[in-house]
């Protein structure tokens, strides 16, 4: 069996040779190991190949008779003998790719979850460009190693995502559509179609998130249209007296995450189920940018 077993260790020599010794005698071998340093102390992360009889206790027993602090122990599979390098490699090209998928693949990455499961959770929060945020959690505390990775992770994405402001698709004899307020609707309209439509839903408790449901033509989609349409709105949400906004999406739709960021806002995002939910602070917009 496989297991990954957290522990800490004294940051002195043969702190970890003391425990690879203990290792050996018990029959356990060593599969991976990942340091994680600290102030006084040192987190490391095995991937260990156990008896089959083996549990988390025993393991647990192993690790202090070496003189290390057990952290926490699960049963893992083949995967978790990837080399991390290339985990954190692919995972960026899957976020590029699926930019949606952003809060799933920073989860599995960290061996975390996106939705909340429990009272004392440990919580990591990463901000693509400056605006949009995505928290993952998990019981085991992250460390200040994969708080420092994951910021860099979110750097790179977000610049990569700054980068790649798509070309907008020919639209013969269709020049930028007008955006018309009426109310708590915004659309955009071209020739007297309708290119997109936003509209936000008005709330008692002005401290609650403001439901907004935006849809754009699929002809006009990658032309900034959704940008736009979601700074109007929340212009007027927050005329309104709106504290926040929120839009759910499906969790395969590939335009929000840019989206957000195009339009210069701060979200929260998450992932639950099927659904992609992003939270909109209304309290410092910002002039969109194009794309």
């Amino acid at each position: 069996m496989l297991w990954r077993v957290r522990a800490g260790l004294p940051d002195r020599p043969g702190a970890l040779a003391q425990l690879a010794a203990a290792c050996g005698a018990a029959g356990v071998n060593i599969q991976t190991v990942q340091v994680f340093p600290g102030a006084g102390k040192v987190t490391d992360e095995f991937v260990l190949q156990v008896p089959e009889e083996w549990d988390a206790d025993r393991l647990h027993e192993l690790i202090s008779s070496a003189g290390g602090e057990p952290v926490s122990a699960e049963v893992v599979t083949g995967a978790a003998l990837e080399d991390q390098p290339t985990r954190y490699v692919s995972a960026v090209r899957a976020i590029i790719a699926r930019p949606s998928t952003f809060p799933e693949t920073a989860a599995h990455l960290f061996d975390a979850d996106v939705a909340p499961s429990g009272e004392h959770e440990d919580v990591l929060e990463m901000t693509v460009g400056g605006s949009a945020t995505i928290q993952i959690r998990r019981d085991t505390p992250f460390t200040p190693t994969e708080r420092s990775r994951a910021a860099a992770l979110a750097e790179l994405v977000g610049q990569v995502l700054a980068l790649q402001a798509p070309p907008a698709p020919a639209q013969p004899g269709a020049g930028d559509p007008d955006y018309v307020t009426a109310g708590t609707v915004v659309s955009a309209l071209s020739g007297g179609h309708v290119a997109g439509r936003a509209e936000v839903t008005a709330l008692a408790d002005l401290a609650e998130p403001w439901p907004v449901d935006l849809w754009v033509d699929p002809s006009w989609q990658r032309r900034g249209v959704g940008t736009r349409l979601l700074a109007d709105i929340a212009r007027v949400a927050r005329a309104e007296g709106a504290e926040e906004i929120v839009l759910t999406a499906p969790s395969d739709t590939q335009a929000v995450l840019p989206m957000v960021l195009a339009a210069g806002m701060r979200g929260r995002i998450r992932m639950a189920g099927e659904s992609l939910t992003v939270r909109i602070a209304l309290n410092d917009l910002r002039r969109p940018r194009q794309v």
